[in-house]
Order: structure tokens, then sequence, then C-alpha cells
């Protein structure tokens, strides 16, 4: 996927108008049904409760147009409330926005799939999210537990086919819910499943992809068949696996960041992008936010592109170990 030459400038306002307002082209990529995602999107897993809805109210004002959500995130309700804000305070329109949200495991039954669509969009307070995805190709029982176990603390299954919770996906743009729908940790064998029986085409594929697991083929897959892939834990998650290596402070990435003014977080948010890929980059810190955003004013070269590609350690960090057992667990194939 090619970044869209034709790309509006996100102007970022400046505090109390005391600097230059700076201008930063905001990239955005066509999905196969004709609508733009935004490339650099704001992550809110694992953002705690009371800081969320900041981090979304900053994120906008920096220029940000894009919130990649989820049920299981347990804050769309906060969040609903920070866009509500955000779009009344800075006169942002709803269409100038995307919103991403998930489908969770307990969900995949078709009579389910409309009504957890209903409360994130009532969470959220919208009348539409642009994408939802299926969070991951396993089922759950349904019911109103999240995390359903039996006396061992085992997880309890269910085994819905996938092709049918996409058929009721699809229902959800029919009836003007969503604008996209797609997939999330998805292989490449559970992904041609669904070309095989849609009809409306899955637009975007979210998995794990940074500098120590690239995922180079699964990518090059959904690309070709017309999807795009947004990467998430794009800095590499370091604080899930501390052992196996920090991105941010190996020397070789700090020193292709220096040579451009920048950080190891900039630069490994710049080689996802021009990879073609979308980035959901983490963060509840104002600064930090602001400098995530600061990727589209340089251009890493092939060879920096290259050892970006092949110096980590190529090691998912996600593994979701506790659905191996189930038939769907998507991580038991090369890609």
């Amino acid at each position: 996927m090619v970044p869209n030459k034709d790309l509006p400038l996100i102007r970022r306002p400046c505090n109390l108008g005391l600097c230059k307002e700076k201008e930063q082209k905001m990239e955005i990529l066509k999905l196969n049904n004709g609508h733009s995602i935004p490339v650099i999107g704001l992550g809110t897993w694992n953002s705690p409760p009371k800081e969320v809805g900041a981090a979304v109210q900053k994120s906008i004002e920096v220029g940000y147009r894009h919130i990649d959500c989820a049920y299981i995130y347990k804050n769309e309700v906060e969040i609903g409330i920070a866009l509500q804000e955000a779009m009344k305070n800075m006169h942002i329109k709803r269409s100038e926005l995307f919103i991403t949200s998930k489908l969770w495991h307990t969900c995949h039954r078709p009579e389910n799939v409309k009504k957890a669509c209903e409360k994130s969009l009532k969470d959220l307070q919208l009348d539409y999210l642009d994408l939802y995805l299926i969070h991951f190709p396993v089922s759950f029982q349904a019911g109103e537990v999240d995390f359903p176990t039996d006396e061992n603390n085992n997880p309890i299954f269910d085994t819905v086919p996938l092709e049918d919770t996409w058929k009721a996906m699809e229902m959800l743009v029919d009836e003007g819910l969503v604008k996209s729908i797609g997939l999330s940790n998805f292989n490449k064998q559970q992904i041609e499943n669904i070309l095989k029986h849609c009809r409306i085409k899955p637009a975007n594929l979210q998995i794990e992809i940074h500098a120590s697991f690239p995922n180079i083929k699964l990518v090059e897959y959904a690309q070709s068949v017309g999807m795009t892939v947004t990467a998430y834990a794009p800095l590499g998650s370091p604080a899930r696996s501390p052992k196996s290596g920090n991105l941010i402070t190996e020397p070789w990435v700090i020193s292709i960041g220096e040579k451009y003014g920048k950080t190891s977080a900039q630069v490994l948010l710049r080689y996802l992008i021009q990879r073609g890929l979308i980035v959901v980059p983490k963060s509840v810190t104002p600064s930090r936010i602001e400098e995530n955003f600061q990727i589209f004013d340089f251009k890493l070269t092939n060879d920096e592109m290259e050892k970006l590609t092949t110096n980590g350690l190529n090691e998912r960090k996600f593994r979701m170990l506790g659905m191996t057992a189930h038939p769907e667990y998507p991580f038991n194939e090369e890609y």
C-alpha cells in the first residue's frame, strides 16, 4: 500500500499562540471500499482510567484524527466523553475522525455481533464506527463474562465458524452502523477463508508488527489481497517482555535517530509508515503523544529500512498462550 500523494495538511495548534504554527502532512491510505484511514492513530489499550480521556483530547489537539478502541479495553465510555468534548471545543466534525473498535471473543455468534457493536457505539457516543474488527479468531462461550473459565481455570471456548461471524459483520455495514470491517490477529489461512465466503471484503488487518517482529510475509499477503495493515505494539511493547530487548534503548536505533534529530520512537514509527502500514502507538503522556505524531518530516534510507527489518529478534510479544487449545488459534502457522 502506497500512501496517498494528495495529503491534507493537519495544523498543530500552538500553546497560547506564542510559537509559530507548525505543519505536518498527515498521510492517509485508501481502503478497498473507497474510504480513507489516517496512517497514525492513538492506541488506547491499557490506558488508565481518568487518563485516557485526556490523552484522546490531547491527540486530537496535536493533529491525530484516528483513535483505536476496543470493547475489552474497558475505557470506551471515557473515550466517548472525550470525543464529544473535543468535537465541541475544537470544532471538529465527526466526519473528520476515524474511530475503530473491535468485536470481543464472547460475541462471535451472529446474533450477538450487532448487540456488541451497538454497545461500543453507545459507550463511544457515536452513530457509526469507521472500522470494526473481529478482535481475535478464537471464540469464547457467549455470556456476560468476558473471560469465561471452567473449574480448572481453563477458558471455555465456543466453536463459531468465522465465516458466520463475518456475515453478521457485513450486515453492520448494510445497516450503516459501521463503514468498514476487518480482522485482527488472523493468519493467512483464516484470511483466505473469509475471502472465500465474503460478500464484503475485509478492509483492514490489525496485527503485531514492530522492528523486533516485522511480520513480513503476512503483511505482504494482506496487502496483496487489497487490505490495509495496522501495526499494534509498533514500538515493540518493551514493558511486556523486558528481558527480550527494548527497541527504544537499542544503540543502533538511537544512532539512526540522531542522524535526523529524531527519537528512537519516531524512527520505529517511521519505519512502519514507510512500509505502507498504519500505526497505533499508545500513550497517555502529552509529550509522547505529540512526539509520536512528528514522523512525517523525514524519510529513512533503504539501508536503514533494511537494518530495522533484520536487526531485531524476530520475536512475537503477544502469543495469547491461553488460547492455544482452540482450533482457530492463529499463531501455530508460520504466518
